[in-house]
């Protein structure tokens, strides 16, 4: 099957070239900026360490949304609004399953910068007794409601953003995707579909081998990808509540059309007889992060906590706890690699799981491994890893490893980020560590530490920077989330020196506060300003006039 989506669209950052731009600017298409999952803007040429300080950079403004935004704002410059003319636009998906298109630049207009405005369906209220009951009360990790969690991507070629909604209608719940003109937010042709996904299993849940992705029982919240003209949608468990499975879905995005030979279950083999109360599992999370693709359209992502049983020589199905690499030749995803840690089964049972983080693939380097990932977990181990050579699992030790590294925190629960030979961690209890990257290895201990810890399920960190010049580490602190009170804090380093904060929201309150905080939000940077996703709001940094 032959698909028309360019290879170009899942790039990091690109000039706008179907519709009418005032100038040549870049896009965020995706989670953290490219389908490497970097977190790198290398064409921001107005934000400098020398102007991002508490005296010419602030608050510019805030827009209200009808629901918690978790899903990384999106940005398309020079975009045609019909009958409102060309727009730098801001997306923003939210837990009340509405998406709006914002002026990315002024609240303005007659209607007061919102361009367009959707509603995919009702939302599910948070804590209830049908989902997510595993350690009693309810689901409450996303509350007051599910909807749109996992980061839409947009296709420039089609001028098409992607999503998944959850929906409660009656007694049942619903997983559909849709694909929204970006102009106007109408549903594209075939837009939306219900997700329907089921492979070929006997593991729990299954019915006459055949294990199929029930709606109630998984959160979509990875971001969704665009490679190799399939779309990618990720599931995992609520709470840990059981049954549930890792899944990956592929999609046609022109027809929306489930491609069975481009799904994928993590667990698909595992029943209680043969796995014990906790069978299955295995889902796929990452922090919010997405599919990392690298040239050759392999996909990488990490599996949470769940069975395993695929030991070398084994012929085992089951992949819990692992690193994985799948092949996307011959027109199906298969299993191309994988490495599992040596202690795989005591981090399950410590629910010390390495699907908690999410991954970035580092540029080519020197010397006996040129491709790279690099990935942390709850353990609060550092992994770098051969993506060509992942070494699949070994007793005893990690020596399959390239390295691992002791972060000296206490879990990666988002990606790190990437600049110029570095790589940025924030992990729980932890402050903001810089390792270097040298001779095709990292630093074995941070080459820069920040000052101020970040209790709260640590940060995901974003890089901006004029290519090689003038990087800015810009991280969200959450601490306090679950006090209504407590606001996010929004805090810039220079890259270059991590101990030097340039600014933080806090250093002029009044002006620059920011929304409610939430777990696991990073924030986006494009074109001279700054997009923080909170609760109900979403916040505009920049330098002031």
């Amino acid at each position: 099957m032959k698909h028309s989506i360019s290879a170009f669209v899942v790039g990091c950052l690109f000039a706008f070239v179907p519709f009418p731009s005032v100038m040549a600017q870049v896009n965020v298409l995706t989670y953290h900026n490219s389908n490497s999952r970097t977190g790198q803007n290398l064409n921001e040429t107005n934000l400098t360490p020398a102007n991002v300080n508490s005296a010419t950079f602030g608050k510019l403004f805030t827009y209200n949304v009808d629901g918690y935004v978790f899903a990384q704002p999106l940005y398309v410059s020079g975009l045609n609004i019909p009958g409102q003319g060309i727009h730098n636009v801001i997306f923003i998906a939210t837990e009340h399953n509405s998406v709006y298109a914002f002026d990315a630049d002024s609240p303005t207009g007659p209607s007061n910068g919102l361009l367009w405005k959707t509603n995919l369906g009702i939302s599910a209220v948070t804590p209830n007794a049908d989902f997510g009951t595993r350690y009693g009360g309810g689901y409450t990790d996303i509350s007051p409601e599910v909807g749109i969690t996992g980061t839409p991507v947009i296709d420039l070629a089609s001028g098409t953003l992607y999503l998944d909604s959850f929906t409660h209608e009656g007694s049942a719940y619903f997983h559909r995707l849709h694909a929204l003109n970006i102009r106007n937010g109408n549903e594209q042709s075939n837009s939306p579909v219900l997700v329907s996904a089921s492979i070929a299993g006997t593991g729990v849940g299954s019915t006459n081998g055949v294990l199929k992705l029930n709606h109630m029982q998984h959160l979509q919240r990875g971001a969704l990808t665009l490679a190799g003209g399939i779309l990618y949608v990720l599931y995992t468990g609520y709470a840990d509540t059981n049954p549930y499975h890792g899944w990956i879905v592929g999609f046609d995005p022109n027809t929306l059309q489930l491609l069975t030979n481009y799904t994928f279950n993590t667990t698909p083999n595992s029943t209680i007889a043969n796995s014990g109360p906790n069978a299955g599992e295995g889902g796929i999370w990452m922090g919010g992060d997405g599919l990392a693709v690298d040239a050759n359209t392999n996909l990488f992502f990490e599996v949470g906590n769940g069975i395993f049983t695929a030991t070398n020589g084994t012929g085992g199905t089951e992949y819990g706890d692992s690193f994985m690499r799948l092949s996307t030749t011959n027109s199906r995803l298969t299993v191309a690699d994988y490495f599992t840690p040596y202690n795989q089964a005591s981090l399950a049972a410590a629910d010390t799981d390495l699907g908690s983080g999410g991954l970035i693939l580092l540029p080519d380097q020197p010397g006996p491994h040129p491709h790279l990932l690099v990935v942390a977990g709850k353990g609060g181990i550092i992994y770098v890893i051969d993506r060509d050579h992942m070494g699949k699992y070994q007793a005893g030790a990690d020596r399959h490893a390239v390295q691992a590294l002791l972060s000296g925190g206490t879990g990666a629960f988002g990606a790190p980020a990437y600049w110029n030979r570095h790589v940025y961690f924030v992990c729980s209890n932890d402050v903001l560590k810089d390792f270097a990257v040298q001779g095709g290895f990292l630093s074995r201990t941070p080459v820069a530490r920040g000052t101020e810890g970040f209790v709260d399920r640590g940060a995901i960190p974003a890089v901006s920077s004029n290519g090689t010049v003038a990087g800015i580490v810009w991280l969200l602190s959450s601490k306090g989330r679950r006090s209504s009170d407590q606001s996010a804090v929004l805090h810039a380093y220079d890259a270059t020196n991590v101990a030097h904060e340039l600014y933080n929201s806090r250093h002029n309150r009044p002006r620059d506060e920011a929304g409610r905080a939430l777990r696991f939000a990073a924030p986006m940077i494009v074109n001279g300003r700054v997009y923080v996703g909170a609760k109900s709001e979403l916040d505009v940094y920049g330098l002031l006039k």
